[in-house]
């Protein structure tokens, strides 16, 4: 039982912050904008947060700083969100090239940043973690329950859980989701009640940038004691996660849990006994993600149906 206890409370170490950006970029591509600059927005909000608590942690410590960190991660993941939004909605440009400039420029700006800011010049962005939950009262003593789901966690956990219910709730239960639906499927005729697509678009890319600089710190924070202006490719993983997710909050769910597990595998196979019973090389497991991500999208992606107006520009002249 304690391999299995170890091998959830890691999964879920994984799965949660696959399972928010992938959420962010299904509000993006809901909307009609196409956003692969989700590692990108991962790196900065991951640097800002991260630097946030690096200068921060002398002067307090445990969750009230985490959640100060978790406001500064979603902000500086929002603003830089911006530069892919007006570029693709004001300017009309082409969305893959303006997410693929974001996730180029995004560790350069982390590197020098961190350099030019730290006393010591280094591009490493050091961090105590003192966020990490042992035990919740009353609910860590359950039976089976407690140790797999309320021992050694984070909040982060249970704040992706909320994150997922509110997005299905958005999505489905609100006028606002509504007209994002609307946007991402015909957008001229949303425009013809209305609907102000400019605008549900922006607000579809700055969540998306919100929950993406928010994923970078929930990615960080339970895997690693320092940021190095990297997220080891977590961003395009979550694009796959939404490709297999169909865009809709539940499958993204599991797929974010399937995704996890195999990542799960590959980075903690040494605390599995039977796994490293099994004597395979250790860069056969790293690569596990990486192989299931194309073994899911070659069989999913024939029947992938994304929002039709998903990529293309809006042209408010045109019918």
């Amino acid at each position: 039982m304690n391999t299995i206890y170890f091998l959830v409370q890691q999964m879920m170490f994984f799965s949660i912050p696959l399972m928010v950006v992938a959420l962010g970029g299904m509000f993006s591509e809901r909307s009609g904008v196409v956003n692969i600059a989700l590692e990108g927005i991962m790196v900065m909000g991951a640097f800002c947060s991260i630097f946030f608590i690096n200068r921060m942690e002398g002067v307090m410590q445990g969750q009230a700083l985490l959640l100060l960190a978790i406001l500064i991660a979603a902000g500086s993941g929002m603003l830089f969100s911006l530069l892919h939004a007006y570029a693709a909605i004001n300017l009309q440009a082409d969305q893959t090239i303006s997410g693929t400039a974001l996730n180029m420029a995004a560790p350069a700006i982390a590197i020098y940043a961190a350099r030019m800011l730290q006393d010591n010049g280094v591009q490493q962005v050091q961090f105590v973690n003192t966020f990490r939950i042992e035990k919740v009262p009353f609910l860590g003593d359950i039976p089976v329950l407690g140790p797999l789901f309320f021992q050694n966690t984070y909040i982060t956990t249970y704040l992706g859980f909320a994150i997922l219910i509110v997005s299905a709730f958005l999505l489905y239960k609100t006028k606002f989701g509504l007209r994002l639906r609307a946007c991402g499927e015909h957008p001229q005729a949303a425009d013809s009640v209305g609907v102000n697509v400019y605008k549900i678009r922006y607000a579809g890319v700055m969540i998306s940038g919100a929950l993406a600089g928010l994923g970078g710190l929930i990615f960080v924070v339970p895997t690693s004691t320092n940021f190095n202006a990297t997220v080891s490719g977590y961003g395009f993983l979550a694009l796959a996660v939404l490709i297999f997710g169909q865009w809709k909050p539940l499958r993204i769910l599991f797929a974010a849990f399937f995704f996890g597990l195999m990542k799960t595998i590959a980075s903690a196979y040494s605390g599995i006994p039977l796994l490293m019973r099994l004597g395979i090389p250790s860069d056969i497991y790293k690569m596990i993600p990486f192989i299931a991500t194309l073994v899911v999208l070659a069989f999913s992606s024939k029947s992938s149906q994304a929002p039709r107006a998903s990529g293309v520009p809006y042209d408010k002249g045109s019918r």
